[in-house]
């Protein structure tokens, strides 16, 4: 599964949407469309970071042995 952009980027993505909407500037209309797309950008963080401690459970938990697995992120 391909990621559009990194966590970084999606992360720095998110704080610009979160500085327009703090400027009180944009019609309402589009400050809803600021916000829906920063709440999508959220939720793609979110799973991206529940992906990365799946990962780290994963390396952790294989008896002390840092060897990673394979896991389904659907899951």
């Amino acid at each position: 599964m391909k990621n559009e952009n990194n966590f970084e980027e999606k992360m720095d993505k998110l704080e610009k949407i979160v500085a327009e909407l703090e400027k009180g500037d944009l019609t309402l209309e589009n400050s809803l469309t600021k916000f829906e797309e920063g709440m999508k950008i959220s939720k793609d963080c979110n799973d991206l970071l529940k992906n990365a401690e799946k990962r780290i459970t994963i390396m952790l938990e294989n008896d002390g042995n840092l060897e990673e697995e394979n896991f389904d992120a659907e899951n």
